[in-house]
C-alpha cells in the first residue's frame, strides 16, 4: 500500500485535453527544457489559461510554415506535451516561457478548431524490441560516438550539450537530443518526432549525423585551403577566400571576371576564325585575363571581345531564292514599278543562277515619297533575310562608316559592324539612305570610306578601324537610295547597278490611295477601314490640287489631316460614322488647292512657252517669260538660273536673232529693245541644258508676236546652228506633263527610244513630236490665230 505522500512520475498525471501553441519552425522532442517566445495574442491567451490550471501544453507543429491563422486542421498530428517553468512578461506585450518537454502525444480529436486550439490526445510510448537490445546498444554507442565528434568539430556545440549528451541514459532521449540540435530540415524532425520505434529513431539520427560529418568534413577541407593561401597579413580578406572557395567547390566561378574570361573562350571556341583573326583575338584574350578590372585597359578589352564574339564570322547558309514568291512580295508591297520591278526580278534570277551573292549593289534613284525604302525592304522580305537600314544623309565623318580606332575613349565600330552586330548574320539585307546627301569635312570623306565598303574586290577583306581585323562583308545585299546621282561621286557611281524609280500619275496615286494608304491612315486615325469612303474623282481631286508631287509623301499627309479632322467630330459628338467625302467638301478639311491649273492662262500670251524639266524631287513642268521694252540694246535673265542654263538662253537668244529675218521680224527690233527672260519661281535654284529650245520658243514667240500652242510642251537642249539634241529623265518628265494635262510634247529625235521605257498607261493621251532640228520645232509650235 503507497503513502498518500508518494511521489507520482509526471508522465502518470499527464492531462488527456490540452491547448496547442502551433510550432512554425521545427518541432520540439521530448526531454529538453527550453526557452520560447511568443508575441501572438491567441498564444498568449493559451499560456495564461495553462498557468491558470495545470501549466500543461501542447507543442504541435504546423503543416505548412506560412499559415497565419492556423486551425487544428492545420497541425501534425503527432507533438510534444510540455510543462510551463517559469513565465517572463516583456515590454513590448509578448511572453518568454521557460518550458520542459514530456513526452509525445497523437492528436485524437480536435476538441477546438481555432482560438484557442484544444484537443484530446493519447499518449506515445518509446518501443522496444526485445530481440534488438544488443543493436540498441550498438546504436546508442554509435550515436555517442559520432556526436561527440561532430560536437568536437562544431564550435556552435557547447560544453553543456556534451555532457548532457553523455549523462542521458535512455537510448530513445539521446536520439530525440541529438536531433534537436542537429541542423535537419523541419519535415524531416517532424518524421523522427513521429517515429515510436527506438531503433528506427536512432537509425535516421544517425543518418543525418553523417551528412552533417560530411559537410563538416568539407567545411574543413574549405578552410584548409583557404589557410594555405593566406598569409598572416592577409587574414582581413579570410570570409572573401572562403566564399571563392565554396563557389569554387560547387563549380560556380569564382568572380566576375573569371566568368568572362570563360564566357569569352567558350563563345570564341564555336567561331570560324581565320588564322591572323584568331591570333589576335587569342592575344586580347590574355590580355584580358591579365588587366585588374580596377584598370581603364580592363573595359575597352571587355568591350572589344564583347564585340567579336557577337559578330557572324561563321559561313552563312546557301540562299534559297523563290523567284515567283519574290514576285507577289513585290506585287503585294507595290503598286505599279513594273520596270522596277522587272529589273529586281532580273537581278535575283542572277544570284539564283550564279549561286554567288558577292559583288550585290544596287542603287535606287528616284524622287521622295515614289517608294526607295519600301522597295528594299521587300527584297529583303523576297530573300528571306534580316534587313538593317541607316541614312548616311548629312554625315561628315568617315569614322561613322569604318568606326573609331580603340586608342580614343568611347571608342566603337563603324555602322556597317554595328549592323552586322545586330541582325547577327553575315549575307543580310543593308539599306544605305540618302548616299547622294554624304557631306565631307576635316573629319574625312563619308564617301571616299564606302568605296572599300562597295567594292566587291575590297570588301572580302574589310577592316574596321575599330575591329582592325579582315572581315568579309562581300556576302551582303547592299541597297542605296538617292533622289540624284548627280551628287554622288563617279567612283561610288560606278560600283553600284542602277535602278530609276519614277515618280507616279494622279490614277496610280488613286490606286496607291485605296490600296495601302487608306487603311493605314484611317487606323492612325483611330477610324475603321468602313468608316470613311471617298469617290475616285475625290481622290483625284486631293493628288492633283494638294499633292502635286512625284511621290505620294503628301498624298498620305492630306489623307492623315481629313481623317484627324473626322475623328475630332467624332470624339465631340458632331457627326458619326460612316462618313462620304465629296469634292465639295475638301475646301473645308483641307483648305484652299495648294495647286491650281494656270498653265492654259499663261500660254497664251505671246512670248511664253511650255518646258519640262528634271528635279531631284520628279518631273516638273516650266513656264518661261519674255518681254521687251523699248531702249538700249540688251539680254537680261532672272529666275536664278545656273551656270548652264544661263547660257542655254544666251544660245537661244543668239539663235533667234539669227533666224529672225525669216520670220520678218526687222533687225532694229533687238537693236532697239532690251529683252528680259525670266522663270518664275525665282526662289527655286535651276540649272541644266535641258530648256534650251523652250527658251528660244518663248524668244521667238516674243519677236514674232505669235503665240505658241496651248497644252503643248517641250524639252531639249539647243545648240548654236539650232540643232536640237537629247536630254535626261524624260520619264519622269512625261509623267509631269501628264500630271498637268499636257497633251502634245516636243522631244529631241535621239530621246525617241526612250519612249520605250515609258509604260503605255502614262504615255496614253500624249502625242510625242521627235524632233532633230529646231526649225521643226519652230513648225509645230505656233497657233493659227
Amino acid at each position: 500500500m503507497s503513502s498518500p505522500h508518494a511521489i507520482i512520475p509526471a508522465d502518470q498525471i499527464l492531462p488527456a485535453k490540452l491547448l496547442v501553441i502551433p510550432l512554425s519552425s521545427k518541432p520540439i522532442f521530448p526531454g529538453i527544457f527550453t526557452p520560447m517566445m511568443l508575441t501572438s495574442q491567441e498564444d498568449i491567451a493559451v499560456i495564461e489559461q495553462s498557468l491558470a490550471g495545470d501549466s500543461m501544453i501542447g507543442l504541435t507543429l504546423l503543416r505548412d510554415e506560412d499559415t497565419q491563422e492556423p486551425t487544428g486542421d492545420d497541425l501534425h498530428q503527432v507533438g510534444t506535451v510540455a510543462k510551463i517553468m517559469k513565465k517572463i512578461n516583456l515590454p513590448d506585450g509578448g511572453l518568454n516561457i521557460f518550458v520542459s518537454t514530456l513526452k509525445r502525444f497523437r492528436i485524437k480529436k480536435v476538441l477546438n478548431r481555432s482560438g484557442p486550439i484544444a484537443v484530446a490526445v493519447e499518449y506515445l510510448e518509446d518501443n522496444y524490441d526485445s530481440a534488438s537490445g544488443d543493436e540498441i546498444k550498438a546504436l546508442t554507442r554509435s550515436l555517442i560516438g559520432e556526436m561527440k565528434q561532430v560536437s568536437e568539430n562544431n564550435p556552435l556545440f557547447s560544453e553543456e550539450m556534451r555532457l548532457n549528451m553523455v549523462n542521458i541514459d535512455h537510448p530513445g532521449k539521446i536520439a530525440d537530443f541529438s536531433c534537436s540540435i542537429l541542423n535537419i530540415d523541419r519535415e524531416d524532425q517532424q518524421r523522427i518526432l513521429e517515429t515510436s520505434d527506438v531503433k528506427s529513431r536512432m537509425e535516421q539520427v544517425l543518418i543525418h549525423i553523417k551528412r552533417e560529418q560530411e559537410l563538416l568534413r568539407l567545411q574543413k577541407k574549405i578552410q584548409q585551403q583557404i589557410n594555405e593561401k593566406i598569409e598572416k597579413s592577409q587574414r582581413e580578406y579570410f570570409l572573401k577566400e572562403e566564399l571563392k572557395a565554396i563557389k569554387q567547390e560547387l563549380g560556380m566561378p569564382v568572380d566576375a571576371k573569371s566568368s568572362e574570361h570563360q564566357r569569352f573562350r567558350d563563345e570564341i571556341e564555336k567561331l570560324q576564325l581565320s588564322t591572323e583573326v584568331r591570333e589576335q583575338v587569342e592575344h586580347e584574350l590574355e590580355k584580358f585575363s591579365l588587366t585588374e578590372p580596377s584598370s581603364p585597359e580592363f573595359q575597352v578589352t571587355r568591350n572589344y571581345l564583347d564585340t567579336i564574339i557577337n559578330l557572324p564570322w561563321n559561313d552563312p547558309k546557301p540562299e534559297q531564292i523563290d523567284i515567283r514568291r519574290a514576285e507577289r512580295i513585290l506585287n503585294a508591297d507595290h503598286y505599279g514599278l513594273e520596270d522596277v520591278k522587272q529589273r529586281i526580278l532580273e537581278f535575283l534570277s542572277v544570284r539564283k543562277l550564279k549561286q554567288d551573292a558577292k559583288g550585290s549593289i544596287v542603287c535606287l534613284v528616284g524622287p521622295p515619297g515614289v517608294g526607295k525604302t519600301s522597295v528594299g525592304k521587300s527584297i529583303a522580305r523576297a530573300l528571306g533575310k534580316q534587313f538593317f537600314r541607316f541614312s548616311v544623309g548629312g554625315m561628315r565623318d568617315e569614322a561613322e562608316i569604318k568606326g573609331h580606332r580603340r586608342t580614343y575613349v568611347g571608342a566603337m565600330p563603324g555602322k556597317i559592324i554595328q549592323g552586322l552586330k545586330a541582325v547577327k548574320t553575315n549575307d543580310p539585307v543593308f539599306m544605305i539612305d540618302e548616299i547622294d546627301k554624304l557631306g565631307a569635312s576635316f573629319q574625312g570623306d563619308p564617301s571616299s570610306a564606302l568605296l572599300e565598303v562597295l567594292d566587291p574586290e575590297q570588301n572580302v577583306a574589310f577592316r574596321d578601324h575599330y575591329l582592325d581585323l579582315p572581315f568579309d562583308i562581300s556576302n551582303i545585299f547592299f541597297i542605296t537610295t538617292a533622289n540624284t546621282l548627280d551628287s554622288i561621286p563617279a567612283p561610288l557611281r560606278d560600283r553600284m547597278e542602277i535602278i530609276r524609280l519614277s515618280g507616279y500619275i494622279d490614277d496610280e496615286k488613286v490606286a496607291i490611295a485605296r490600296k495601302y494608304l487608306l487603311p493605314k491612315s484611317l487606323q492612325r486615325a483611330g477610324l475603321g477601314k468602313r468608316d470613311v469612303k471617298y469617290s475616285k474623282k475625290c481622290l483625284l481631286q486631293i493628288a492633283n490640287g494638294y499633292a502635286r508631287e512625284a511621290g505620294v509623301r503628301n498624298l498620305e499627309k492630306a489623307l492623315d489631316r481629313i481623317h484627324r479632322k473626322l475623328a475630332h467630330r467624332v470624339v465631340l459628338e458632331q457627326a458619326q460614322a460612316p462618313f462620304t467625302i465629296e469634292v465639295e467638301q475638301l475646301d473645308d478639311l483641307l483648305g484652299k488647292r495648294v495647286f491650281k491649273d494656270d498653265l492654259e492662262r499663261r500660254s497664251t500670251v505671246a512670248g511664253t512657252a511650255t518646258g519640262l524639266a528634271w528635279t531631284p524631287h520628279g518631273g516638273d513642268v516650266l513656264v518661261i517669260e519674255a518681254v521687251s521694252n523699248p531702249g538700249k540694246e540688251g539680254f537680261h535673265i532672272t529666275g536664278q538660273m545656273g551656270d548652264v542654263m544661263q547660257e542655254s538662253a544666251r544660245i537661244a537668244y543668239t539663235w533667234v536673232r539669227h533666224i529672225a529675218e525669216r520670220f520678218q521680224v526687222p533687225a532694229e527690233y533687238f537693236e532697239q529693245r532690251q529683252i528680259h527672260l525670266h522663270i518664275p519661281a525665282g526662289a527655286t535654284p535651276k540649272d541644266g541644258p535641258s530648256a534650251g529650245i523652250t527658251m528660244a520658243a518663248s524668244l521667238l514667240s516674243l519677236a514674232t508676236d505669235k503665240r505658241v500652242r496651248t497644252r503643248l510642251a517641250m524639252t531639249g537642249e539647243l545648240s548654236l546652228v539650232g540643232t536640237v539634241l537629247p536630254v535626261g529623265g524624260l520619264k519622269e518628265k512625261t509623267i509631269a506633263a501628264r500630271r498637268y494635262k499636257i497633251k502634245e510634247l516636243i522631244i529631241p529625235k535621239e530621246n525617241e527610244r526612250d519612249l520605250e521605257d515609258i509604260p503605255q498607261h502614262i504615255k496614253r493621251g500624249i502625242t510625242f513630236h521627235a524632233v532633230r532640228t529646231m526649225d521643226e520645232v519652230v513648225e509645230k509650235i505656233f497657233q493659227t490665230r
